[in-house]
């Protein structure tokens, strides 16, 4: 059977601050009978019992002392020894008992379970976990995402956009050691040279592990002292530096493709530089709107343009050049309100090609407005030429009403105070009805 020491003690510390615990109080293997465990127990309280140590160390003492007797109860007890060897300290409260009450910290515990020692046995061979339980560094540091504005021009166009950029880079002086030439790092002792913590975190009865960097050598397992710290990183192994970057933003590219400066995000020893990445966002047009490689936009002509024709410049597209169309095509062609013309090969380009798109344009007309004000004789005229009415609608009984000419259509259904209700049968209402006997 392979070896495990059972590391109880040390988790005593989230229970008995003061002062943490780190040493590990009672050690023994996997097979240990009842007995070792009392001989152990007897002999590691006799070393730290508080009367036995001068008067400075006395509270330190009864700190480990209660922490050997509760190490001594869970692990006499074969079944309190079962939870431990199966659940760890996360089965116990803070009184060695069993249970889930105390929401120990697993810090200490899972440094010695996880590194070989521990009732789960060591991590140094599972995969993304190094020698003593220590996580394999990524081979590439993060991806630095962000979100880029383009106008509809630029997407039309490309694009060449500059700018300049702040990142971390591997120190020069140092070559990212973070310490003088022949200084040496020392292992943090917070985390045992992990770089990493384990927490839990209470959901309802339940307790859920993860995983924090340490805050004391910032995820490194390892730190310079302060005299030993290169002077120009002051220890952090990367220093800033301000770049000037380049990004091409193609022909053809659309809301939600993705620009990538490979390489150029901040640099972390040891791993390849990741990448900058900008995720594109379209901005609104004032006149065209796109749907993939085509464009619309409304073309708007007067009345007298609809019937009589035209021939002018009717859009400005997006690379600045005038659209310009000529109506009618054949002689007696009318537009009529909402009407689309199609113009091949004027929507937007397709990325890594030469063709494109389509321009689609809905007609709105424009009736004159309150100001038009043309003579009698103008207004005969126009009835002679335009075309003539249907036959007027015969009804047995003429109403002739008021209206008003600027009603909103949103008011249309707004009228009723009973909510759509005004048609339901009020009389007789709750009676029911009943048979007559004969």
């Amino acid at each position: 059977m392979r070896n495990r020491l059972l590391h109880v003690a040390n988790s005593i510390q989230q229970w008995t601050k003061p002062l943490k615990l780190t040493s590990t109080v009672l050690s023994l293997g996997h097979d240990a009978s009842k007995e070792d465990i009392r001989k152990a127990y007897r002999k590691a309280a006799l070393s730290s019992h508080p009367d036995k140590v001068p008067e400075a160390e006395r509270e330190t003492a009864e700190i480990k002392f209660k922490a050997v007797q509760q190490a001594y109860d869970i692990l006499y007890d074969e079944d309190k020894r079962h939870l431990y060897d199966t659940h760890g300290m996360s089965a116990f409260d803070g009184s060695g008992n069993a249970g889930m009450g105390g929401g120990p910290d697993l810090d200490d515990i899972l440094a010695q379970m996880f590194g070989g020692m521990g009732g789960m046995g060591g991590m140094g061979d599972m995969p993304g976990f190094g020698p003593g339980g220590r996580p394999n560094k990524p081979r590439k540091s993060p991806n630095e995402e962000t979100k880029y504005e383009v106008t509809l021009e630029d997407l039309y166009k490309g694009k060449t956009v500059k700018f300049a950029s702040t990142k971390n880079v591997i120190c020069g002086l140092c070559n990212g050691r973070g310490g003088k030439e022949k200084a040496t790092a020392k292992e943090c002792s917070s985390c045992e040279g992990r770089g990493q913590k384990t927490v839990l975190t209470r959901l309802g009865p339940m307790l859920t592990q993860s995983t924090v960097p340490c805050t004391v050598c910032e995820g490194q397992g390892k730190f310079f002292s302060p005299k030993d710290k290169c002077k120009k990183c002051k220890g952090k192994k990367v220093t800033e530096e301000r770049k000037m970057l380049e990004i091409y933003i193609p022909r053809g590219a659309k809301e939600g493709d993705r620009v990538t400066l490979e390489g150029e995000a901040d640099q972390v020893p040891d791993q390849e530089p990741g990448d900058i990445i900008f995720h594109l966002e379209e901005v609104e047009h004032p006149v065209f709107r796109r749907a993939g490689p085509d464009l619309t936009a409304d073309l708007q002509v007067t009345l007298a343009e609809a019937l009589a024709g035209f021939s002018r410049v009717v859009v400005k597209h997006l690379d600045g050049r005038g659209i310009e169309i000529t109506h009618p095509r054949t002689p007696g062609e009318v537009l009529s309100p909402g009407q689309v013309l199609k113009i091949p090969g004027e929507g937007m380009p397709h990325k890594r090609s030469d063709a494109q798109g389509d321009l689609y344009l809905v007609v709105d007309i424009k009736f004159p407005d309150e100001t038009w004000a043309p003579s009698p004789a103008v207004l005969e005229k126009l009835k002679e030429i335009l075309p003539k009415p249907e036959p007027p609608i015969e009804a047995e009984t003429v109403d002739e009403v008021d209206y008003e000419s600027n009603a909103d259509i949103e008011e249309f259904g707004q009228g009723d105070p009973r909510g759509g209700g005004g048609w339901d049968e009020e009389d007789g209402e709750g009676e029911t009805a009943q048979c007559a006997t004969q």
